[in-house]
């Protein structure tokens, strides 16, 4: 029996429950309180494309149950290979920009999952900044669960591997908005995908909020929905980001 059909507290035993995922590029300044805020014995898969030290900084701040792979990579593909080197039967996908609330893992551990539930995604705050754009963002989050579209974001959802499989894996061609669309077949695929606002983090990088937070929000949601209803053909969304990673 899967993980996903057991009614039980899965992420008890976090060790052996879940694997963190994150995909790095040039984050020597974020991953050391990324790393402090993961409790010890967590595996963790990075999957880096950096041209700075993170790497190595990430090998020497957590020598154990660490895994590093050199692969450069879009997200999505860094998201999905970090998934296929995960043993555990939940991956944790997040970025390395963003710390977990202390509570986070004790909150998780003691989380009661329903049968069928193949993923969670908790929400996301500012650490202080952008207090607005991250009240909406989280309003917008429960809005959509409530209508049962799937809102998740990159830097924080929890997907079993097994539904991640049924769902056929991230789609790899999108260069953004992969974490939410994978939600969405994962949830078409037949399992349940829930929100799950006590489990936040915090980010802690807010470069592309500096360039416009009404802006980004409109780049989410307007690309989401595209994606959603299909109305715009999919491979016109693949191709273009549509500046979300400018400098």
């Amino acid at each position: 029996m899967s993980a996903v059909d057991t009614a039980s507290e899965p992420f008890r035993d976090l060790a052996a429950a879940v694997t963190v995922a994150v995909p790095t590029r040039n984050e020597r300044a974020n991953v050391p309180a990324f790393l402090a805020s993961l409790p010890a014995g967590v595996p963790l898969v990075v999957v880096d494309a950096s041209d700075d030290e993170t790497p190595e900084l990430v090998r020497a701040l957590r020598p154990d149950a660490t895994t590093v792979v050199r692969e450069k990579s879009n997200i999505p593909r860094a998201r999905q290979l970090a998934a296929e080197l995960a043993r555990t039967p939940w991956v944790l996908f997040t970025d390395a920009d963003v710390v977990f609330a202390p509570e986070y893992f004790e909150r998780l551990r003691a989380l009661t999952v329903p049968p069928r539930t193949g993923a969670l995604y908790g929400a996301k705050a500012g650490g202080g900044a952008y207090p607005l754009y991250h009240r909406v963002f989280r309003a917008g989050q429960a809005l959509c669960d409530a209508c049962g579209i799937p809102a998740g974001s990159g830097s924080n959802m929890l997907v079993a591997r097994s539904a991640l499989e049924a769902a056929g894996g991230f789609d790899l061609e999108l260069t953004c908005n992969e974490d939410s669309e994978v939600l969405w077949r994962v949830k078409r695929a037949g399992f349940a995908v829930r929100f799950v606002p006590e489990l936040a983090v915090d980010s802690r990088d807010h470069r592309r909020l500096a360039r416009g937070s009404a802006r980004k929000l409109v780049h989410s949601v307007a690309r989401c929905a595209l994606l959603w209803s299909g109305v715009v053909p999919r491979r016109v969304l693949r191709r273009n980001d549509w500046g979300y990673w400018s400098r």
